[in-house]
C-alpha cells in the first residue's frame, strides 16, 4: 500500500492513522539526511517540540508546513510530494466522534481514530466487560456508576457514543477482536440481576460472529500473566505502522509503540491466551454464571 492509498472506512475514519504515518515518514526523511528537529522546527517557524509532536502524529498538518519540510528533505518530485501532502490533507478531515466532543475527552478521541481504523483488536478487561461488547443497559450502569453526580443527558450521551464505537465490529471492514475478560469482569454486577444477564447472553451471542473471538480467564486457573490490569493492543493494515498498546488512565492514556515495550505487551497477550479456556469452554463458563446470576 502506498502513503496516498485510502484504506479507512467513513469520513474521518482513518484520520488519527494518516497522520501517524506521515509523522513517520518525516522524521525518516529527517534523519535520512542528517537534519535536526531543531532545524526543521526553525524551517517551518516552530520549535522543537512541534516537530516532535508532528513526528509522533498527535497534532494536525498544515500544508505549507509539510511542503516546507519536504523541501528542506530534498523531496522535491512531485510523484513523492503529491502522495505525503494527500495524506496532510486527509489527516486533517474530522472523524464521526467529533460531534460527541461535548463528552469525549481529548486524549481518548485518538482511542476512538485508533480503534476505528484497526485491522486487530486485542483486548484483557478486569473491572467489567469491554466497551465494544457492553449492552445498552450495561453501558448505561457502568457510566452511571462512574459518573453518580453527572446529568442523565451527559450519561445518554456517553452511552450513545460508544454504542457507535460498537459499528466497527459489523462493518464491511470488520476487525478481527480477540477479547480475554477476567471472570471478576463477569461477577462484579452492574446494574440489577437483569441487566447482568442480559450481558451474559450477549457475550454468549457475539463470540459466536466470525471476527470475534472471547475468552474468559477463571479465578480457578489462579495467578496469572495479566498482573498489571487492563490492556488493549492495536494492529493496522498499513504495514509501516507499528502495533500500539494502549492504557487508559483516570485522566489520560498512555500509547505505547516502541518495540521492545510493544513485545512485553504480546508475551502477557500470548500467555493469557494460551492459559484461558478457549472460545468454547469459554461459552460453557458464560453459561454457568449466568445460571448462578
Amino acid at each position: 500500500m502506498t502513503a496516498g492509498e485510502s484504506w479507512a472506512e467513513g469520513p474521518g475514519g482513518g484520520s488519527v492513522v494518516r497522520r501517524i504515518l506521515l509523522g513517520s515518514q518525516l522524521r525518516r526523511l529527517r534523519e535520512s539526511r542528517g537534519i535536526t528537529r531543531e532545524a526543521a522546527g526553525y524551517s517551518i517557524r516552530a520549535s522543537e517540540s512541534k516537530i516532535s509532536r508532528m513526528e509522533l502524529g498527535r497534532v494536525s498538518f498544515k500544508a505549507r508546513d509539510v511542503e516546507d519540510l519536504l523541501t528542506l528533505y530534498g523531496v522535491s518530485d512531485d510523484t513523492e510530494r503529491g502522495p505525503l501532502l494527500g495524506l496532510a490533507k486527509e489527516s486533517n478531515v474530522a472523524g464521526w466522534w467529533h460531534t460527541y466532543g461535548d463528552v469525549l475527552p481529548g486524549w481518548f478521541q485518538t482511542y476512538v481514530g485508533l480503534e476505528g481504523a484497526a485491522s486487530l483488536i486485542r483486548i484483557y478487561e478486569v473491572q467489567f466487560v469491554h466497551g465494544l461488547l457492553q449492552t445498552e443497559s450495561y453501558a448505561h450502569a457502568v457510566v452511571a456508576r462512574g459518573m453518580p453526580d453527572a446529568p442523565r443527558a451527559e450519561i445518554d450521551r456517553r452511552v450513545a457514543l460508544r454504542l457507535e464505537r460498537q459499528k466497527i465490529l459489523v462493518s464491511e471492514r470488520a476487525p478481527q477482536l480477540h477479547a480475554i475478560l477476567d471472570e471478576a469482569a463477569l461477577r462484579r454486577p452492574y446494574g440489577d440481576r437483569a441487566v447482568m444477564q442480559g450481558q451474559l447472553r450477549h457475550l454468549i451471542d457475539v463470540s459466536e460472529q466470525s471476527n470475534i473471538t472471547l475468552q474468559v480467564m477463571p479465578f480457578s486457573f489462579g495467578g496469572h500473566a495479566g498482573e498489571s490490569g487492563a490492556f488493549t493492543m492495536l494492529r493496522f493494515p498499513e504495514s509501516d505502522l507499528s502495533d500500539i498498546v494502549y492504557l487508559e488512565q483516570l485522566t489520560s492514556a498512555l500509547y505505547l509503540d516502541k518495540r521492545e515495550e510493544v513485545a512485553q505487551y504480546e508475551r502477557v497477550m500470548k500467555r493469557l491466551q494460551e492459559d484461558s479456556p478457549d472460545p468454547a469452554e469459554s461459552r460453557d463458563v458464560l453459561r454457568g454464571l449466568l445460571q448462578l446470576t
